[in-house]
């Protein structure tokens, strides 16, 4: 998390909420405005948004971490999505994550060290016939073993 809104992000900050103000119930436009600009909604952005929307910071927190939409921490330049659903689940979707955390020395839900790769699960990707599958930004990956895997993720270092 940033310890301190710069001023540059407290004036992009600014012009946002200008965007809301006096508009009932914005809170939720506002976050996603400003993660969108700032990539994620560190302690000291959420609040700012309380403070200039009125709200106790606990209601912004609570929204914030309610939805798995909101992040709270920067997220790595690639987003790998391991898909947990059932197909994937029975067909080593627990075998693709091992792996990856062992290869990118990440746990699940984590960004590496380096800040290349965030790796998530996620419900269901679509391509039920590719079990085990993942995602690595937009692109899809399926029938996953140790191998493929460490060449696919090899190609994005």
């Amino acid at each position: 998390m940033s310890a301190v809104l710069t001023e540059e992000r407290r004036e992009a900050l600014g012009r946002i909420l200008e965007t809301y103000r006096g508009v009932d119930g914005a809170l939720i436009q506002v976050l996603h405005e400003v993660q969108t600009a700032f990539g994620h909604l560190a302690a000291d952005v959420q609040l700012a948004i309380a403070e200039a929307l009125g709200l106790p910071p606990s209601t912004v927190r609570g929204v914030v971490s309610f939805y798995n939409f909101f992040r709270t921490e920067p997220r790595g330049d690639h987003v790998i999505s391991v898909c947990i659903g059932t197909a994937c689940h029975v067909k080593g979707a627990e075998r693709v994550i091992d792996v990856l955390e062992d290869v990118l020395d990440v746990e699940l839900g984590g960004t590496t060290e380096d800040g290349r790769f965030t790796v998530q699960g996620v419900r269901c990707i679509g391509a039920c016939g590719l079990a085990p599958v993942m995602m690595i930004d937009d692109e899809v990956f399926g029938r996953l073993d140790r191998s493929r895997i460490e060449e696919i993720v090899g190609s994005y270092q």
